[in-house]
């Protein structure tokens, strides 16, 4: 995500390496570059131009500290600028009403359904809501099957009318149903077309008219760059939506959607759909996007995602273990499956400040705990708890090398690299496992205090 663009950014900000003071001719030349970047990653160009100069102006006749290079001050006024491009203050949804009705819209592909999913799986485990989801797609008996799927996976219920062709009726029904068994969130998936027709808009439109919605999100997928805001301008002129979703920002995007949808239709960007998993929805903040796209990583997300899989207690428990030294693979294939729940191994890498650069051309592939849970699932429970076993019989391991699908050296591997992070990790723990996130929340706060880079 956004991958071409930082590298643009940072051969543009080199124009001004070792310059004294900022200029108008090396600042021509740098935004020069810098809108050619921003052009090429498929920021609308009126959104570019603006931007850029909206940056000039700033830059010009600012006097440069000391301690503050031309490049530095250029960057923090390109990152505050980007921030306010993309909205400037992360938007919430407005849930005040029982039930709150979230609205669904968008064309066929743009990942509803599946968005359907991830916001009721969202507003129940981080903001503690009870919510029910309606399908109404009357056209694609595919999409009514899909949320079901996704409801019964999530655990999140589902009210569908498989006999009624009338949508609003549908969305109505959904609504009584929420009230009369206490659901506090109503998420409504509508039905999509493959271009934007006068039917689609009057059926979304009949339905919001009818529904009254808290909220109405354009659902839009990132991978259609400028396609992207021109879709979103259409469907705003005509449903006056709330907020923006931008959907496959994993893929392989150029990011100018995401920049340049807040100016055009001047609607927040409310969440980014980031993976397939259903955990991979997070909330926008544009100046987190900023700080990634200027590859500065984004801790702070990354410190949120530890916080969303960290249990207090069985932390402790954890620790007294390897106090202990009982640390077993048990517990390593439990700590694995946190780590996954975090979402793809390369995104949350590249939320480490420098990180994201080094790894750029690198191949992490997010199935790399794949041999290694295999390897543990073929061992027996008491193999498992106790791993000393493995390390005085050689015949066990060979039953867990075929039973894993993997080589004796692979399972030896495992064995040899376990114990050895057993040891450190039995070194590291007098105090530091248990004020591990007790740390990471005062680096967020102090972070939140100081802005990143500022």
């Amino acid at each position: 995500m956004f991958d071409s663009l930082s590298e643009r950014l940072e051969r543009s900000f080199k124009i001004l390496k070792g310059e004294g003071k900022i200029t108008e001719i090396n600042i021509a030349e740098a935004l020069k570059d810098v809108r050619r970047a921003l052009i090429e990653a498929d920021v609308n160009y009126k959104v570019a131009k603006g931007f850029i100069d909206t940056v000039k102006e700033k830059a010009l006749g600012q006097n440069v500290l000391i301690s503050v290079k031309p490049k530095e001050m250029i960057i923090k006024i390109v990152h505050d600028e980007l921030a306010q491009l993309m909205g400037g203050e992360t938007a919430e949804l407005n849930l005040k009403s029982r039930p709150s009705v979230i609205l669904m819209a968008g064309l066929n592909g743009a990942g509803k359904t599946t968005l359907s999913g991830k916001l009721a799986l969202h507003l129940k485990t981080k903001k503690h809501r009870n919510p029910l989801l309606v399908a109404w797609d009357v056209y694609r008996p595919a999409a009514v099957e899909q949320l079901r799927v996704l409801a019964e996976q999530i655990e999140v219920p589902i009210y569908m009318n498989l006999v009624s062709k009338d949508p609003v009726q549908i969305a109505r029904e959904g609504i009584l149903e929420a009230k009369s068994k206490g659901y506090d969130t109503v998420i409504v998936d509508t039905a999509g077309r493959l271009a934007i027709d006068e039917e689609l808009m009057q059926e979304i439109a009949a339905i919001k008219e009818a529904c009254q919605p808290d909220e109405t999100l354009f659902v839009v997928d990132a991978m259609t760059g400028q396609d992207a805001v021109n879709t979103a301008k259409e469907f705003n002129d005509r449903l006056d939506y709330d907020g923006v979703v931008l959907t496959k920002l994993d893929g392989d995007t150029r990011g100018g959607a995401a920049i340049s949808i807040r100016t055009v239709v001047n609607k927040p960007i409310k969440f980014v759909g980031t993976g397939e998993k259903m955990e991979a929805l997070d909330q926008f903040h544009p100046s987190r996007m900023a700080d990634r796209i200027l590859g500065m990583g984004d801790i702070i997300s990354l410190v949120e995602r530890a916080q969303q899989q960290f249990d207090e207690k069985e932390a402790r428990k954890l620790q007294e273990k390897i106090q202990k030294n009982k640390f077993d693979f048990e517990d390593f294939y439990n700590q694995i499956q946190q780590i996954k729940k975090m979402g793809n191994i390369k995104d949350l890498a590249s939320m480490i400040p420098g990180v994201g650069k080094a790894i750029k051309d690198v191949d992490i592939d997010d199935n790399a705990f794949k041999s290694i849970e295999a390897i543990i699932q073929s061992m027996t429970p008491k193999e498992r708890r106790n791993p000393e076993l493995l390390m005085r019989q050689a015949t066990r391991k060979t039953r867990i090398a075929k039973g894993s699908g993997t080589n004796i050296q692979d399972v030896n591997r495992l064995i040899k690299q376990f114990d050895q992070m057993r040891k450190m990790m039995k070194m590291m723990t007098g105090g530091n496992m248990k004020n591990m996130m007790s740390q990471m929340k005062q680096m967020q706060q102090m972070q939140q205090m100081q802005g990143l880079r500022r």
